[in-house]
């Protein structure tokens, strides 16, 4: 089969490979839908992950299952599927612990063009299907289905993270895809007052359209500068991560109150360590907390973000300009995502 593959750090190719093979409890899936991400560049431009050689890329997918294994009960050959970007081990003690994502060793709950081929070729595979994999909708936009396997379940990861109260004032940091979903997360957890980051006009737009009441633009001044005077000096209850280098953390340490909370869902592609400023910390002591968390994966998950969508809880259409159709396109949406033109928030390749 052939498939869109990291040859190498910083280099890019169309390989061709065996087609997966289907275990007792598996599924392989054809995609019908895909969808590059920030991360996709962070694994091959900086080199985040480390080294992969010849490894097909993306983990954004909803597709049609073309083979399951023996012991699948819940799905068969023809179902359209919506492929979580997060497919953990679920016989693992990391589950039974409650960091799912971390099944059987840190990160390793997130496989997809991390430790095995990803979703950008003619055919991938699907550990445990009966527990990785939902119905998609017959009459949901795959435009918008794709959205739901990763953008939706990091952003309001973010927002779960932040343990945000009624009324509370929080902070998003970066308000490309993953942060505009933070924002509707936030809203949808009971956020007061939201202040998004950003610059790019399509972005801000959609910010206020999710929720978004002040609109912080980085390229005014500090964003501490900024968010301190919108607060008069109080600071923010949450501040949710969902972009930036590694300053961006000491950003946050600095915005939020004693007592508040830093949740990151960003993907920190370089840099040895994330700086935590000394004295916005309170020396060690301003009772703020730093949590940072991998999106949930799973089929229960998958399906309680897809009936938000399909009771009109969130509008994931706002996300995506960018539609392309054809398998050939995948490299062309992928770049998009690297050189981030001022119109773009989300492509999508439709097969």
């Amino acid at each position: 089969m052939k498939g869109f593959a990291m040859l190498g750090i910083n280099k890019l190719g169309w390989i061709e490979k065996e087609r997966p093979v289907a275990g007792s409890y598996d599924a392989i899936v054809r995609p019908l839908a895909v969808s590059p991400c920030t991360s996709d560049i962070h694994t091959v431009f900086e080199g985040a992950l480390g080294d992969r050689k010849n490894m097909i890329l993306g983990h954004e997918a909803v597709g049609e299952v073309v083979e399951v294994g023996s012991e699948v009960k819940d799905f068969k050959p023809g179902d359209r599927v919506i492929v979580p970007c997060t497919t953990p081990d679920w016989r693992s003690l990391e589950v039974q612990a409650g960091f799912q994502q971390h099944s059987n060793g840190m990160l390793a709950g997130w496989k997809f063009s991390n430790f095995k081929d990803g979703v950008f070729g003619e055919y991938f595979h699907v550990n445990d299907a009966d527990m990785n994999l939902a119905i998609l909708p017959k009459d949901m936009p795959l435009e918008n289905a794709v959205m739901i396997t990763d953008m939706m379940t990091t952003g309001f990861h973010g927002a779960e993270l932040a343990d945000i109260e009624l009324g509370a004032t929080v902070a998003v940091l970066g308000i490309g895809p993953v942060g505009l979903m933070a924002v509707a997360g936030a809203k949808l957890r009971g956020a007061g007052r939201i202040i998004a980051v950003g610059s790019r006009p399509v972005c801000v737009d959609a910010a206020k359209y999710y929720g978004a009441t002040d609109i912080v633009n980085y390229k005014d001044g500090p964003i501490e500068s900024q968010i301190m005077n919108l607060t008069e000096g109080k600071g923010v209850d949450a501040a949710i991560i969902a972009g930036g280098n590694a300053d961006i953390m000491a950003t946050a340490v600095k915005i939020v109150k004693p007592g508040g909370t830093i949740a990151n869902v960003n993907y920190f592609g370089e840099g040895e360590v994330l700086p935590v400023p000394r004295l916005e910390w309170g020396c060690g002591m301003a009772h703020k907390t730093i949590k940072g968390g991998l999106c949930p994966g799973g089929r229960l998950r998958a399906e309680m973000l897809r009936d938000m969508v399909v009771y009109n809880r969130v509008d994931l259409s706002k996300l995506v300009t960018h539609v392309y159709h054809g398998f050939d396109h995948i490299e062309e949406a992928l770049l998009l995502m690297k050189d981030k033109p001022k119109d773009l928030i989300k492509a999508v390749v439709i097969l």
